[in-house]
């Protein structure tokens, strides 16, 4: 089942043209890998998939639905995480929980949130405040906050940038046994090249707005005479055109 389809995507900010006819699916349990330097049109895309961004051209349907036609339901089925939003500091675990969950109208929210307080190691944290968090705790809060909602569709920008290396591993597999529990299709974003090839079944390379490359990324490196996956990356964000051609 097809998630998300995005068709001839562009986004223009008067005369710069930050995203230029972008087309790409992901299935239902599938983890596709947004990939390219800083300035590639990642952030835009995900910010236009979330409906912060109107396109300048192009579709996304979600699920087979528009942000334009069905909004609500769309919002319902999706949502966000990166470990360098915020939440409410003056709020605790718990308080933040709740309120996020409260935006979504979830069935018995008390049962979800204790449930994802025990998934997510959280439950001696309830009632401290968010502010008091280290950063592996925050981002552990972050996650259980985008999955409070169960998404068909996660989008996740640099999930685990700046987190230590046992704390990233951690919220690599909370996210991988999610896909695998529900099914749920990923759109993941990152600089980590191993992360990336670890976690993703697909990667779309993008340059100056534009998918450059895309393929599985244990295999793509060697398709375009490089070693490995971040060769191939520091390649596409300095000789773009000779890689393309």
């Amino acid at each position: 089942m097809t998630i998300l389809d995005i068709k001839n995507l562009s986004k223009n900010y008067q005369e710069i043209e930050a995203v230029q006819g972008v087309s790409f699916t992901v299935e239902a349990g599938e983890i596709v890998g947004l990939l390219g330097p800083n300035g590639a049109g990642k952030t835009t895309i995900i910010s236009m998939i979330l409906g912060i961004l109107e396109p300048s051209g192009g579709s996304i349907e979600i699920m087979g639905r528009t942000m334009a036609a069905d909004a609500e339901e769309i919002c319902r089925n999706i949502n966000f995480s990166a470990v360098y939003t915020h939440v409410p500091s003056n709020l605790s675990v718990l308080q933040n929980l709740k309120i996020f969950g409260m935006l979504y109208d979830i069935p018995d929210l008390s049962g979800k949130i204790e449930a994802l307080l025990a998934e997510f190691d959280l439950v001696q944290f309830r009632n401290t405040k968010a502010g008091f968090l280290s950063s592996g705790e925050m981002a552990r809060l972050n996650l259980a906050k985008s999955l409070i909602n169960e998404p068909k569709l996660l989008l996740l920008d640099e999930p685990t940038a700046s987190l230590d290396p046992a704390i990233a591993g951690d919220v690599r597999e909370k996210i991988r046994s999610y896909t695998q529990q529900t099914g749920a299709a990923v759109v993941w974003t990152s600089h980590n090249m191993k992360e990336i090839e670890n976690m993703c079944t697909r990667v779309l390379f993008l340059s100056r707005g534009r998918i450059l490359l895309a393929g599985d990324p244990r295999t793509l490196p060697r398709k375009n005479g490089k070693n490995d996956l971040e060769e191939l990356f520091i390649a596409v964000a300095r000789e773009p055109l000779s890689i393309n051609n």
